[in-house]
């Protein structure tokens, strides 16, 4: 199973770079993993917000696989604790999925059609955070989920 990671907006700042890359890399002694940075549509400053979310949804959409598992990071979405992401995870790789996708959205949130398409909708918290930092948080929480799911002692320093 791979494990990508999409994100519209800018590309990370320094301050986030290196933390985002470190819990990769982490990620990586357990599945491959990868990040997206998919770049807002052009002109997106002259577009009403409603065209512009429809327009990067159709960004995602085109990158999206069928069989993809997306998991649609949204403040409007379940809230889990690390042991219920870690489980969420491990059943994915118990049903042979083959690729599961975390979108963290645009500055507006995303398109009615990728909440539809999500297999799965997460929040993180009901704070709302910037994109910057819950790309951060992301890598973390799914970097526990790995050692949880190998009874390894990080979840629990």
């Amino acid at each position: 199973m791979k494990i990508q990671f999409w994100s519209i907006g800018k590309v990370n700042e320094s301050f986030v770079k290196e933390g985002v890359e470190l819990f990769t890399k982490r990620i990586n002694h357990y599945y491959p993993a990868q990040w997206s940075i998919i770049s807002p549509p052009k002109n997106a400053g002259t577009l009403p917000e409603a065209d512009f979310k429809k327009k990067e949804a159709d960004l995602v959409l085109a990158l999206l696989q069928k069989e993809d598992y997306l998991i649609l990071l949204d403040e409007k979405g379940k809230l889990l604790k690390s042991e219920e992401l870690a489980a969420t995870i491990q059943a994915r790789g118990n049903e042979s999925i083959k690729n599961i996708v975390f979108l963290i959205g645009g500055a507006f949130g995303v398109d009615a059609s990728i909440s539809k398409r999500a297999n799965f909708t997460w929040s993180l918290s009901p704070l709302v955070f910037p994109h910057q930092l819950v790309r951060l948080i992301l890598a973390e929480q799914v970097y526990r989920a790995c050692t949880i799911n190998r009874n390894e002692k990080y979840h629990h320093s």
